[in-house]
Order: C-alpha cells, then structure tokens, then sequence
C-alpha cells in the first residue's frame, strides 16, 4: 500500500514553486510596491511586541539616569553651597577693605576713589581683517559713549573704544598692534608699558630692562596713567621672561585675563571724572553687572 507522505508534488517542486513564487513577490514589490501594505499591517501588528521587549532595558536605563542625575545634583549643589560660602567672606572682606581704604585716603588727605559708572554691551561683530582685532557693540553714542572710554569684561580689561557712530562703537583690543597700556607690577609695583603684537593669546612688555625684578606669574593691573584707564583693574598675567643678553631688553609675555577670542559681552566704563555720562535706553542687565562687580570691585580696592 502506498504511503500517504508520498502523494503530490515532490519536495524538488515544492522548492522551485516556492522559490518562483518568492521571485514574483520580489519583483512585484520591486516594481509595484504591492507588499507595502502587509508590511505596515505586520508592522502594526508587531509593535506591541517590539515595545514590550525593549521595555525592560528603557526602565532601567530610566533608573540608572535618575541615579546619576540626582548623585550629580547633590554634588552640584554641595559646590555652589561651599563656592556661595566662600564668596559671602569674600564679599564681607572686600567691603571691609573698602572702607579701611576710605578711612586711609582720608587721612592721606587723598581723594576718595568713587565708584565708575557702567553700561553693559553686546559684541555684534567682529572686523574681518586679520592684522587688526576689533569687534563692534551694540552701543553708541546714543548712549553716551565716547572715544577712548575703558572696556572690560568678567575677567579685565579687554581694550577701549576706538570710533563710536550712533548706535555701535568699535573697540580696539589689548592684542592688536597699534594698542599699548600703561600697567603696574601688583607684587611690587614696577610699572611697565604693554603692546600687543597681533596674538590674541599674549601681550608684550616694551623696553624691559635685563635686570629687573618682574617675575613669571606676576599680575599686571592699570596703573592709571595716561588718563584712559582707571587705576587697578586686573589686565594680563606675565607668563614668559627672556633674559637674553644678546637682546637689548628682556623679552617679556603676558596672558590677557580677559579671553579676547571669545568675548560676547563687554563692560563700558564711565570714569567718575568723565565728562561723558551714560544714557540707558533699556532697562540695566543687573545680572551680567553682578557677575562682574566681585573682580571689579577688587580691582579698585588695590593701591
């Protein structure tokens, strides 16, 4: 008797019919995009599942993430309360240096230091020449700028302004070539003469002698001569000395505080004897000008 297993097509047909009937398929779509429709209907249809199956790993991963945000918080927070801490003492010493300060020029007989007025202004552009570095603020004389009034940020100096038109003002910085300042030693006083060179990263000290006492890692601060910028704000830091004899003067580097590179904000300072005044047309950005009063307000403290 023959077995029921052996009747029809043999398993040889069976393969070719499927494989040709696989083919049509292929091509169909190919051309025709006929499976479109059962592919988004099995897409349906396995979502669920797909969901489901990376449930698991989105939990966890979730938890994971919740833990690490929270440790990180804690932390975070840990710092800004010890970093909050630190500048509250700070602050109470600087306003006790200040008035030991105006007790001490009033006994000198010498004027009381007034505090500058401010003005806070965007950096719209920058000049596109490579052998001048100067930006273009938001602010102009509208606003009471003038040529020649100090510029800085959240760090020092940055340089001063050097035309102004009627609602922005060009600024010439520290590094470019045609800028030069006249700065103190904070360690000793020595008073030294600052000229850029082009380089946005350094400044070079002019006419230093071989012998002198500056010293790497000394602060250089305004020295107030020359009437532009007001006494004892913070500039550059003396990173490099070269005592070559085959030099007529020591070879002297200073790195700007101030990131000329990357400023997006300024500070424009009116002097107390400026004759100039500021205008405010908008109101004043406390938040940027409190961020800048601790370095500021440092800065003026030092004789």
């Amino acid at each position: 008797m023959q077995s029921l297993f052996e009747r029809g097509p043999t398993l040889r047909t069976r393969l070719l019919l499927t494989l040709a009937f696989a083919a049509l398929m292929i091509f169909l779509d190919h051309r025709l995009n006929t499976m479109q429709p059962v592919r988004s209907f099995l897409s349906t249809l396995v979502a669920p599942v797909q969901y489901l199956a990376v449930l698991p790993e989105q939990v966890l991963d979730r938890l994971v993430y919740l833990a690490q945000t929270r440790s990180a918080l804690r932390e975070e927070n840990e710092a800004l309360s010890q970093e909050l801490q630190e500048l509250q003492m700070a602050v109470q010493r600087l306003n006790f240096l200040e008035n030991e300060n105006a007790r001490l020029r009033q006994l000198l007989g010498s004027d009381v230091r007034q505090t500058s007025r401010r003005m806070v202004a965007e950096v719209v552009a920058v000049a596109t020449d490579p052998f001048s570095h100067q930006v273009v603020v938001n602010k102009g004389f509208a606003n009471g700028v003038y040529e020649g009034q100090p510029v800085l940020d959240d760090r020092g100096i940055v340089g001063q302004v050097l035309s102004v038109g009627r609602n922005t003002a060009r600024i010439l910085l520290l590094a470019d070539q045609s800028h030069a300042i006249s700065l103190r030693a904070e360690r000793n006083d020595i008073r030294v003469l600052a000229q850029g060179f082009g380089d946005l990263q350094r400044v070079e000290l002019k006419f230093i002698p071989h012998s002198t006492e500056l010293e790497e890692g000394d602060v250089l601060l305004t020295s107030g001569l020359g009437g532009v910028f007001p006494e004892g704000y913070p500039v550059a830091r003396i990173v490099s000395i070269d005592r070559d004899e085959r030099l007529q003067y020591a070879k002297v580097l200073a790195e700007p505080f101030s990131q000329l590179d990357r400023i997006r904000s300024v500070l424009l300072l009116w002097p107390a004897d400026a004759t100039e005044s500021p205008v405010y047309d908008e109101p004043v950005d406390t938040e940027l000008e409190t961020e800048l009063e601790p370095a500021t307000e440092a800065a003026n403290n030092v004789d």
